[in-house]
């Protein structure tokens, strides 16, 4: 018999939390500190910075206090991120971790994965939910605490409270993928249900909705009509300058930037000598003299490999031959990297007693890692004393 999919988030945990005092307890922290990060002033909660969108606009993006990033973040890891707390239906990918399923088979749920079901596909429907964090009111979040969770209607009037900013979601809160990901989950199931019977594969990438059909041609308005139904019932806008279909034509039909056409993604053919041209374009520098040794190469070093890594996930061959080019040219360090990463070290040893255990006590214990594999290339003496000194500050942050 096929597997039947699982439609919904479905909450593993019998557990809940019902007083602020189990709150508390949840996430390692005292009535204080939660009392402390409430009280923290609206304009006070963000810092708000510009980043560019690829069609040139901006976009906002909130990076909160480091007193609310904390909670945030163990929110996360205790609750949101969980597979003993949160199961995510098959059709859900980004920004959540990858599902282990009965056997301990580990899938993936990045946007690789999410192209991968619409593979050999000749008809594509390709819908964005427009602004969807902001659309997200406070009191949809409290429901998702307190009727998917199950906690108390105090603890999740908290959690909204300390997820949200100025009565909705917002982007760069740490748990707004999460919560805006869980936010259909009253809903979607069914929609993803009916689609399957018309055989049509349906996936949803945080705010991207993609419906496919193996027919060539497909007309998709039933499908089209049936989501915009199911947004419009969640306060949820499309984003109609977004929504498109693809037919298999000329052009490549693609989603989330790969080509589907096929049994497995690829990407495009472009992106591929872009990636290559990168390649050069580092051997090029590496070929200056010293210039191994800054840290403007070491950041483009670092970007290069990142995109060549791409080409991994999508099993292409040129992986492994491009990634052998660039290990004959990793950056090397400098006499300065030996005293910023003696610095570093000597921080941690007086940082220990206090703030182990702590997010930016463990940023800055794999940043001197990371400075360590550098300074091995060239003063490896050096580098093997220095980690002496750092292997016992080890400290696991949750």
């Amino acid at each position: 018999m096929p597997t039947v999919p699982q439609l919904n988030p479905v909450k593993v945990s019998t557990e809940s939390i019902i007083t602020v005092e189990n709150l508390c307890s949840a996430l390692s922290i005292t009535l204080e500190e939660l009392n402390e990060v409430r009280s923290i002033p609206n304009g006070e909660r963000y810092i708000a910075s510009q980043i560019p969108k690829k069609d040139g606009t901006m976009r906002v993006v909130h990076n909160p206090h480091f007193r609310l990033r904390r909670i945030q973040r163990r929110i996360n890891k205790r609750i949101l991120s969980r597979q003993s707390v949160v199961s995510w239906p098959d059709h859900i990918f980004g920004s959540i971790p990858n599902q282990l399923d009965s056997e301990r088979i580990e899938h993936e749920k990045d946007y690789v994965a999410c192209a991968r079901v619409h593979c050999e596909a000749k008809s594509i429907l390709s819908i964005d939910i427009a602004n969807f964090f902001d659309n997200i009111h406070i009191t949809k979040i409290s429901k998702i605490f307190c009727e998917f969770f199950k906690y108390s209607t105090e603890v999740s009037n908290i959690l909204a409270e300390i997820c949200c900013h100025n009565d909705n979601l917002i982007q760069g809160a740490l748990t707004s993928s999460y919560l805006a990901t869980l936010s259909l989950y009253e809903v979607e199931g069914k929609v993803v249900e009916r689609l399957l019977k018309k055989n049509l594969r349906y996936t949803r990438l945080v705010d991207d909705i993609t419906v496919s059909s193996r027919l060539a041609g497909y007309n998709f308005d039933y499908a089209k009509a049936l989501i915009e139904e199911m947004l419009i019932d969640m306060d949820l806008p499309m984003n109609s300058s977004k929504t498109r279909i693809q037919y298999n034509s000329t052009v490549p039909l693609t989603v989330h930037g790969l080509r589907v056409a096929f049994k497995e993604p690829r990407l495009p053919g472009d992106e591929v000598r872009k990636i290559r041209a990168a390649v050069h374009s580092i051997e090029l520098m590496a070929s200056e003299p010293n210039y191994r040794t800054t840290h403007p190469y070491r950041r483009d070093f670092n970007r290069c490999m990142g995109r060549v890594n791409k080409l991994s996930r999508v099993g292409h061959q040129q992986h492994s031959v491009l990634v052998n080019r660039l290990r004959k040219v990793m950056p090397l360090p400098s006499p300065k990297d030996i005293e910023r990463t003696i610095k570093i070290i000597t921080r941690l040893e007086r940082d220990y007693p206090t703030k182990r255990g702590t997010f930016w006590f463990s940023k800055r214990y794999y940043l001197a890692h990371e400075r360590l594999n550098i300074l091995k290339r060239s003063f490896p003496g050096i580098s093997k004393e220095l980690r002496k000194r750092l292997k016992p500050l080890r400290s696991k942050y949750e």
